[in-house]
């Protein structure tokens, strides 16, 4: 009976361990997330082949609402780059994808221009992530455990069970207990820490103006940083002589302010990071877009609900815990399929007694 009873639990540690591996979530693209990459095509094909993915698993596309969506396409359409005849589209980010077939998927983003500039990523699904792993071996006794009597008459016989048979009717019950084991690991970690919001002066000493060598001025300025919700931008120019206009994607490329989302032409121009996903920056005097007075940012995560003092050269201490947190890894100790392992331990001595 104990016997059976052991086969019983490593069959029910096999099944959650099976569903625990299901639902893997993979982020789109990493840190850069999904928008117009620098380095074209190959930024998402360069992580999508770092990556495993199973059926069950799901896609986590982040970007800006209106600036970007997500579209699934048949191949023939994804190396046309045309969102036609689409199977499903997102204008939502983030957009979650759970990936229900094996086989390859094809992703781009339909704004017009995105998918030709590289915004598009091919993932390659396998049937299921525990495929290659092999079964538990049932637990098989090799002799049945010899029970010993309530009242023996003679010396009793040493069990060669693991676990002992019946219990005399003098000795109390055993209670499993629900505390946690030494040992444990408590449900939830702490979400990692994140930095204070910064303030970053564009251009630094150049300043907000025209630049000589054109755009690549500003790219280059903001290529070696790390933007986050509740940063600072500070724009400084001559007032009259320069503006400070957000404006969508498109505009951004024709370099026209017809319908700026905002507008600014009070020296220093301070703007705060509200949201993730590319920001577009540009001076709406005519001319000084097309000259390179034009900036653009990805934006991604979120700085600490605390600010710190501002800093635009470096970082500051982080005054508390915030920003997004990944959710606990499928082959965690602290957690098998939402089951603590205080109470997935209690289960298991109930089923030996």
């Amino acid at each position: 009976m104990a016997v059976s009873r052991l086969a019983l639990a490593a069959i029910v540690i096999a099944t959650l361990l099976h569903s625990s591996a299901a639902q893997t979530p993979h982020t789109v693209g990493g840190t850069t997330g999904w928008t117009i990459p620098r380095g074209g095509e190959s930024v998402y094909s360069n992580w999508a082949a770092g990556n495993s993915f199973a059926v069950g698993d799901i896609l986590v596309f982040n970007f800006a609402a209106g600036a970007h969506d997500v579209t699934q396409v048949n191949k023939a359409d994804y190396d046309s780059c045309s969102a036609a005849n689409p199977m499903m589209t997102s204008t939502t980010g983030p957009a979650r994808i759970t990936l229900s077939s094996s086989g390859e998927h094809y992703f781009i983003c339909g704004v017009p221009g995105h998918c030709s500039a590289g915004q598009k990523v091919t993932v390659n699904v396998l049937a299921s992530t525990t495929a290659s792993s092999p079964a538990p071996a049932p637990v098989t006794p090799s002799s049945p455990a010899p029970r010993r009597a309530l009242t023996p008459t003679s010396a009793p016989t040493p069990s060669t069970s693991p676990v002992s048979g019946d219990f005399p009717s003098s000795a109390p019950a055993r209670t499993p207990s629900t505390s946690p084991v030494s040992g444990d690991v408590p449900t939830s970690a702490p979400a990692p820490s994140a930095r204070s919001p910064m303030t970053y002066t564009v251009g630094d000493s150049f300043g907000w103006n025209i630049p000589t060598n054109g755009a690549t001025l500003f790219q280059n300025w903001a290529a070696g940083k790390d933007f986050m919700v509740g940063d600072i931008l500070v724009f400084n120019y001559t007032a009259g002589a320069h503006n400070v206009a957000e404006v969508t994607s498109d505009a951004y490329t024709a370099c026209t302010t017809a319908n700026p989302i905002s507008l600014d032409s009070n020296p220093p121009s301070r703007i705060t990071l509200t949201t993730a996903g590319e920001h577009f920056y540009l001076c709406a005097v005519p001319g000084h877009c097309s000259a390179g007075q034009q900036l653009s940012i990805n934006v991604t995560g979120a700085a600490s609900s605390t600010p710190g003092t501002p800093s635009p050269s470096g970082s500051t201490t982080p005054s508390s815990p915030a920003g997004d947190v990944a959710p606990p890894s499928p082959n965690s100790a602290t957690t098998v399929a939402g089951v603590s392992a205080a109470a997935f331990l209690s289960v298991f001595v109930a089923l030996l007694l």
